[in-house]
């Protein structure tokens, strides 16, 4: 082997298992922040769908 690439990998390897860590645990932020997201949005939606029920049922005694 190259006595160039045998100090490059000397000096790389060792890293490679905090590399992959950083890279897993961006990972699992960034699903867990689109799980929360979601499920804001689904809050979110179910709120606009009771308001629009509670307009229209507030519409049809007001129209009566």
């Amino acid at each position: 082997m190259d006595p160039i690439l045998a100090e490059v990998y000397s000096t790389v390897l060792p890293a490679a298992p905090y590399v992959i860590g950083a890279y897993v645990g961006i990972w699992v932020v960034l699903f867990v922040y689109v799980m929360v997201l979601s499920r804001r949005a689904k809050r979110t939606r179910d709120d606009i769908d009771a308001l629009r029920e509670a307009l229209h049922s507030r519409e049809d005694k007001l129209g009566k």
